[in-house]
């Protein structure tokens, strides 16, 4: 799939992202990942850090995210950017998804 130039949704088949939260890995190189997640209301994205660059994009839902310490609630068509490293998390408020785009792909949600 890496490389692939044409990614089509139906094709893909959801992994789990933890508890009430799907992702589905969408298109990607080595240098960027493309990656849709559907939270469920009350699912929570634990706190991590990882040596990637993330935006998040918020398609449709709420969110209390919590970046570097600092928590705010976002919403449809918000985003947020999460350096190398930095500690993030979420709590999903109103059932929804998030896009996420990382620099450079993520190798522990793909099997090359």
């Amino acid at each position: 799939m890496k490389n692939d130039r044409w990614v089509f949704h139906a094709d893909i088949v959801p992994q789990s992202g933890g508890q009430g939260v799907e992702r589905r890995v969408l298109a990607y190189s080595d240098d960027l990942m493309c990656v849709e997640n559907t939270f469920e209301k009350g699912a929570v994205g634990a706190l991590h850090s990882h040596p990637h660059t993330q935006v998040t994009y918020v398609v449709s839902g709420a969110f209390e995210f919590e970046i570097d310490g600092v928590k705010k609630v976002v919403r449809a068509g918000d985003s947020m950017l999460k350096t190398d490293g930095v500690v993030h998390g979420c709590v999903c408020l109103e059932a929804g998804k998030l896009l996420d785009i990382f620099n450079p792909y993520r190798k522990d949600f793909v099997d090359d």
